[in-house]
Formats: C-alpha cells, sequence, structure tokens
C-alpha cells in the first residue's frame, strides 16, 4: 500500500511539475505580447488563446499533485482537532461519496469533448487566428486520470490512518519561502552561539 501512494505521489509530482513550467512559457508570451503591442504596435492573434490554453493545462494538471500535498482549500476549522484516524474515517467516506464519482464524471465527460473536438478539429472561436484546441480537450481526460489514480493513493492513506492514528505524509519537495529563512535564521542563531 505504501508502495502505491509513493508511485502515485511521484506520478503527480512529476506532472505536477511538469506542466509548472508552464508559468514561465506564459510569462514570456505574455511579455512578447505587450511589447509587439505597445512599442510595435502589431498585437498578435493568437497570444489571448495560447495564455488560456496554457494556464487551463497548468490548472488541471497540476490537480493531483496538488491533492497528493495536501493543498487543496477545505474549511478545517472542526476536521483539524480530530484525531488522525477520525479524520481518515470522515475522508474515506467523502472520497467515496464526491470525489471518485466527480472525478469519474470528469473523465467520461472530458473524453466526450475530446473525442468530439478531435473529431472535427476544433479550432478557438475567441480569436481571428483559429488557434486549435482539440489538443487542450485531452487535458481534461489525462487530468482525471491523473486525479483517480492519486485519490485511490488518498485512500490507501485513510486506510493506513485509520490503522495506525497516523497520516502518512507525502515526500516534501516544496518549501516556503518564509520557512526556509527563518530555519536558515535558526540555524544561524544556534551557530552563533556555538
Amino acid at each position: 500500500m505504501i508502495g502505491f501512494i509513493r508511485f502515485a505521489d511521484s506520478l503527480s509530482a512529476w506532472f505536477g511539475k511538469a506542466f509548472a513550467w508552464l508559468i514561465v512559457l506564459m510569462a514570456v508570451g505574455t511579455g512578447y505580447e505587450v511589447f509587439v503591442r505597445y512599442v510595435l504596435n502589431s498585437p498578435t492573434a493568437w497570444a489571448l488563446d495560447v495564455s488560456f490554453i496554457m494556464y487551463g493545462s497548468l490548472f488541471m494538471m497540476g490537480g493531483a499533485y496538488t491533492l497528493s500535498r495536501g493543498g487543496h482549500v477545505r474549511g478545517d476549522f472542526i476536521y483539524r482537532l480530530w484525531q488522525p484516524r477520525t479524520q481518515a474515517k470522515v475522508d474515506l467516506v467523502l472520497y467515496i461519496l464526491f470525489f471518485f464519482p466527480g472525478v469519474t464524471a470528469l473523465i467520461l465527460a472530458g473524453w466526450k469533448y475530446a473525442s468530439r473536438s478531435w473529431g472535427y478539429g476544433e479550432v478557438s472561436i475567441n480569436s481571428p487566428a483559429g488557434i486549435p484546441i482539440y489538443q487542450f480537450k485531452s487535458v481534461i481526460v489525462a487530468a482525471g486520470i491523473l486525479l483517480f489514480i492519486q485519490g485511490i493513493a488518498q485512500v490507501c492513506r485513510c486506510i493506513l490512518a485509520m490503522r495506525t492514528n497516523e497520516w502518512l505524509a507525502a515526500e516534501e519537495d516544496v518549501f516556503e519561502t518564509e520557512d526556509l529563512l527563518m530555519q536558515q535564521a535558526a540555524k544561524a542563531e544556534r551557530d552563533h552561539h556555538i
């Protein structure tokens, strides 16, 4: 069970980090558009569509990674006071009742939209450039499959937490700047006293 959890976490992290590079591409594309629009007075017809496609892909493909790291928004003003065993029981019920049906619907609906879109070579109607968007519709299916795999890993986490009354944490790979600065300050303080 732990092996599957680590596999799902690694898979989600790989896709999340790979698609995170779209932020750099969006920044370069937006900078280019601003330059050609306001300096050269020659705006592009494709910039808005491409930024929508990249942002949507980033958002969709980062969902499983965010789930694996417990980063989704939750109203936990009562939940956080419970023992991990109780939290796991509630999470398990919610995964079964809401998460898996929702993600399954996402995959099935995404498959329908993507297959139609590929069938007639759908292009964006938002700009005169006619940017192809059928490949973007496939991201819906891929994101749903990644979420489903990560959801199974989260269920495994719930089962482990119900057994041990302790959550199996994901391997940490990203740190807040403030946390790193506080750790550095604490280390410097310790080194200073030695």
